[in-house]
């Protein structure tokens, strides 16, 4: 793709009707996934928790701000599209578990990702997307704490759900899924420097993942 052509593409999908279709069309698989849970009626706290996450992530996705800035790199949608739905879809496939701890400990867990997810995920406002793409910078919240707590939530989730619902396989699913994470968050990182003021955001919010560690 040629110069003008990457531009040209970039204004189409930084179009507001062209971007909110993409949001409803990427917000499918999420409600798919609700509603498979629904039905089948399997409503422990981590499971319940998580559906409501699924309903917020819904929500946010339809009503975000259009982006300044869509990346045309087909290996990022590529890696944006797996890290997003992997464990979503695959737990579902992957046959069930047995718990590994009390159950108080993964319910604590599991409150614990939620309640992050929601203070991310108001934190960011409209500013939501599954693609690295620049959109209005938030620096308040919870991302004055971490740059992607929205990920930090989802690692809690992961693991209340392996700790809950433990066999190798799932294991093995859940952890592909929180290195689909790790490598987007450098990806989107690497786009998002190219605006100065982000790159300042990232020297002062030094942490990526976990406050005082990583």
């Amino acid at each position: 793709m040629t110069a003008p052509q990457a531009n040209t593409f970039g204004r189409f999908l930084g179009d507001p009707r062209v971007d909110k279709t993409i949001a409803v069309i990427a917000s499918l698989p999420v409600a798919y996934v609700v509603y498979v849970r629904l039905h089948q009626g399997t409503f422990d706290i981590v499971r319940t928790n998580l559906i409501f996450q699924g309903l917020l992530l819904i929500v946010t996705m339809v009503a975000r701000r259009s982006p300044v800035r869509v990346t045309m790199n087909p290996w990022f949608w590529l890696l944006a599209f797996v890290a997003t739905y992997w464990v979503t879809l695959t737990a579902i496939a992957a046959a069930p578990g047995t718990p590994l701890v009390p159950r108080w400990f993964t319910v604590a867990l599991s409150w614990l990702g939620l309640g992050i997810m929601v203070y991310a995920r108001l934190s960011l406002g409209r500013n939501i997307g599954f693609v690295p793409a620049q959109r209005q910078l938030v620096m308040t919240g919870a991302y004055g704490v971490v740059r992607h707590p929205i990920y930090t939530a989802a690692f809690v989730n992961y693991l209340a759900l392996v700790l809950l619902h433990y066999s190798r396989g799932k294991l093995v699913l859940v952890t592909l899924g929180v290195l689909w994470f790790v490598v987007k968050s450098f990806v989107e990182e690497r786009f998002l420097a190219l605006d100065p003021e982000y790159a300042a955001y990232m020297h002062r919010v030094r942490r990526r993942w976990i406050p005082g560690m990583v």
